[in-house]
């Protein structure tokens, strides 16, 4: 098969990957009948169908499965063969992406990559604020902050410090509604909970105090949009310890109450840690970072 046309398997692995033509094209970023367009042309190249279409997306057949297994192969060889281009950049100049989530992103970051810029101001940072977890295998990030280790081999991984979380209030909602003394207190109150996680009910099931779902007066897994709900006085929410110092009048409460610190992971892929703008923009976020939390 020597006209082959080997720019068709991105569009085949996303819809893999996601089960539908709208997935793919969402992490591609092209439009949804290009995709369809290119798995089209995909199984007439090869002469069999790659998906079954239902309702609930698209199935992969026998034959996808095994052409998926050797595209992923010829992914990750050319993933190295960029990695390989890479390590041979000495300018301490150009482009470095660091993946973190908003909080981290929003409030811990911007300081940091500040007096990074004076110290090397020939590396451009590209900052991806998201609360998912960036894959360093396909490159959508060089750097990451996570709160969960890497289980993939290639991937370097230093834990840098724990997140403590607290309960806490903005002091006007303190004044309107009084301040809990007692965990059980907290049933009675106002809360900013989360959307879909489901975090905050689990805890609180733990603890013996099962909560009435109509206590939560707001739900939202955007991490700044919960932050800014515990500011204007909306309920009782449950934050990193680190965002009170961004507002004074948010008050921390029930410092007994048993919380799960999160161990933060500085993350970067072991065949670019050499590369020396990545390894000195590492090498600064790992300096930095662990004061903060």
């Amino acid at each position: 098969m020597s006209d082959f046309n080997w720019a068709l398997i991105p569009s085949f692995l996303a819809a893999h990957a996601r089960g539908s033509l709208l997935g793919a094209a969402r992490e591609l970023g092209i439009s949804q009948p290009t995709v369809g367009r290119h798995i089209a042309q995909l199984e007439a190249q090869l002469g069999t169908p790659l998906f079954e279409r239902t309702p609930r997306g698209l199935v992969p057949t026998a034959a996808a499965r095994r052409l998926a297994e050797a595209a992923r192969a010829m992914e990750a060889g050319a993933q190295s063969l960029v990695r390989g281009a890479q390590q041979s950049q000495t300018a301490l100049s150009g482009t470095v992406r660091i993946s973190a989530s908003q909080p981290v992103a929003c409030v811990l970051l911007p300081p940091v990559l500040t007096r990074l810029r004076r110290v090397l101001p020939a590396v451009q940072i590209e900052l991806v604020s998201s609360n998912a977890i960036s894959d360093l295998m396909r490159r959508e990030a060089d750097i990451a902050v996570r709160m969960v280790k890497p289980t993939q081999g290639s991937l370097v991984a230093k834990r840098i410090g724990q997140v403590a979380l607290t309960v806490c209030a903005h002091r006007d909602y303190l004044r309107m509604h009084g301040t809990p003394h007692e965990p059980a207190e907290l049933l009675t109150h106002e809360l900013v909970g989360d959307d879909r996680t489901g975090e905050i009910e689990r805890g609180f099931a733990a603890m013996g105090h099962p909560l009435d779902p109509t206590r939560i007066a707001l739900r939202t897994d955007d991490m700044i949009a919960y932050w800014s709900a515990v500011r204007a006085g909306m309920g009782i929410g449950f934050v990193a310890r680190y965002m009170l110092r961004e507002d004074p009048d948010v008050q921390a409460l029930l410092p007994e109450l048993p919380l799960p610190a999160l161990p933060v992971w500085l993350v970067v892929h072991r065949e670019i840690r050499s590369v020396r703008r990545v390894r000195a923009v590492y090498d600064s976020l790992a300096r930095e970072l662990p004061g903060l939390f």
